[in-house]
């Protein structure tokens, strides 16, 4: 299996996110502010069990395509905030309350943002749906 740059697995978990109808789906790009990750990707869910569900459908499908498993993983208890550390990648799902209350975007407001059609292009091989 061939590495993917961390901008590639970024949009490939966007794409996941958004095949499974994950929500308000961005990509921040961190590499030039933290050492945290090169990118974060946050999604938005309307329930706990959805937040679970998105969770271990973006865990299987990154082992299926890239046989990758997250370096760590943290679930609240109730599935309001669940994470998924892939060392270059962190993936954040969220319930919506909780993604307006703890305002990722904002806090990380001078990481730059790409672009839905950027993402979408650049992960364009893993679409399960042909739009």
């Amino acid at each position: 299996m061939e590495e993917v740059s961390s901008y590639k697995l970024a949009s490939i978990i966007a794409r996941i996110l958004d095949d499974k109808l994950g929500k308000d789906i961005s990509i921040l790009n961190i590499s030039n502010i933290s050492v945290l990750a090169d990118y974060f990707v946050i999604c938005s869910a309307d329930t706990s069990t959805q937040v679970k569900a998105l969770t271990g459908y973006v865990r299987d499908r990154i082992k299926h395509f890239l046989e990758r498993i997250p370096a760590g993983e943290e679930n609240d208890l109730r599935n309001k905030w669940n994470l998924l550390d892939y060392g270059d990648v962190i993936v954040h799902i969220l319930q919506k309350e909780e993604r307006e209350t703890y305002a990722i975007e904002k806090f990380w407001s001078h990481a730059h943002k790409i672009e839905r059609e950027d993402w979408e292009a650049e992960s364009k091989e893993f679409a399960q749906y042909e739009n």
